[in-house]
């Protein structure tokens, strides 16, 4: 335990440098008795739980942090810290990587059923699901999931501008004003950005400047599809191993028009293989499936394009990185923060059912979308919109 406390400490003056917060950080009820944060490996989880030790204990000894794949579990279990917590005056339990603890659901419910003055606060894969868990944390655990650096928080993190979020009704009836205000009276460069962020700005290591970013996100992607995704499934040895030479198939033809029948026969894979596989890596956040806005289950059921997750892995994995899906795949991952997205059977994506995007260049026209009502151009290497023609990178400002 000992190891487990000074550890704790030294990672705590290691990220005193970290000022800038997620945008999720106002979002959580912090005052939770349960709470677990999901998100993809390198989202900065971890960063937020320290920037919030830092900044709301004064007492550092009320309060405990620990990776649950530290060796001390090896020989002890989650209940066994919650009692030496209990019994050391502390009060607040952070657990990092809680996929990575085989029994953690029976034990997170027994502690918080055995210790209601004890606050825990968990963070694990993307691809957690307490709901398919036998023990009934879903009433008593709050989720809340972390995506990756929008374009807004991207050009704070640059010390380019600190802007505000900006709510989707707003950001269709406003945008024009919006993007006047930060490309012309602020004087924002914004494309030269975008630019920029679409390869390397999704992740908050890109800042790292001990190692390159495409190594970096290499050994990201291995360690969600190695260690991330068999410890929240079943996947039997020979599975997970066709997760890989899945993504290249899918990289070739980016988006993906799902064909069952042909990933089979090159990936020797049975369907329901096949399909677990593509759910799993959807739910780890590294593919995205869009279904058909329709009301017809044959149609729900089954999704009818797949596109990569953001596109810093587009560009990473996909051997043709297409403009227009680099734009469709920005848009899909920016309007998921809060919103249901589906396709529509005209035009590109839909939202809430409410909303219809035609997805493009700055000369893309109204012609696939004419006269359907709440309908909108998305056009791509614009400052300035006009109409109801909205420039992409400003759909970076949802979060």
């Amino acid at each position: 335990m000992e190891q487990i406390v000074n550890f704790f400490y030294r990672l705590l003056d290691r990220y005193s440098m970290f000022t800038q917060m997620r945008y999720l950080y106002d979002e959580i009820n912090w005052k939770n008795q349960l709470i677990l944060i999901r998100g993809p490996k390198g989202s900065g989880k971890t960063t937020m739980l320290m920037q919030h030790i830092l900044r709301t204990f004064s007492d550092k000894s009320k309060v405990l942090y620990c990776s649950v794949d530290n060796f001390w579990f090896a020989s002890h279990t989650l209940l066994d810290l919650a009692e030496y917590a209990y019994t050391h005056g502390i009060t607040h339990l952070f657990l990092d990587e809680i996929h990575k603890y085989g029994n953690w659901a029976q034990e997170l419910k027994n502690i918080y059923d055995a210790y209601p003055q004890l606050h825990v606060v968990v963070t694990g894969s993307n691809a957690l699901n307490i709901i398919h868990q036998t023990y009934d944390l879903s009433r008593r655990c709050i989720v809340y999931t972390m995506q990756g650096l929008s374009f807004r928080e991207y050009l704070k993190l640059e010390s380019v501008a600190d802007l505000p979020v900006v709510p989707l009704e707003e950001l269709i009836k406003c945008h024009l004003d919006i993007s006047r205000d930060i490309t012309i009276k602020q004087n924002i460069k914004v494309l030269l950005h975008f630019e920029r962020y679409i390869k390397e700005g999704y992740y908050p290591f890109y800042r790292d400047e001990t190692m390159n970013f495409g190594e970096r996100l290499s050994q990201v992607l291995d360690t969600i599809i190695f260690s991330e995704i068999p410890a929240v499934s079943n996947l039997e040895y020979e599975s997970v191993y066709k997760i890989k030479p899945l993504l290249a198939v899918l990289a070739q033809q980016n988006p993906y028009t799902l064909n069952i029948s042909a990933l089979s026969k090159s990936l020797n894979a049975s369907r329901n293989v096949l399909l677990k596989l593509i759910e799993l890596l959807d739910q780890a956040a590294l593919i995205r499936r869009l279904y058909a806005a329709s009301n017809d289950w044959e149609q729900i059921k089954k999704p009818e394009k797949i596109l990569f997750n953001n596109t810093n892995l587009m560009y990473a994995l996909a051997s043709n990185t297409d403009t227009g899906t680099m734009r469709e795949t920005f848009c899909a991952c920016m309007l998921s923060k809060g919103h249901k997205i589906s396709m529509p059977q005209k035009g590109d994506i839909i939202a809430d059912k409410q909303y219809l995007f035609e997805v493009g260049g700055k000369s893309k026209g109204y012609g696939q979308i004419a006269n359907i009502p709440n309908s909108y151009i998305i056009a791509d290497g614009i400052d300035v919109g006009f109409g109801n023609k909205i420039p992409l990178w400003l759909f970076g400002f949802l979060y």
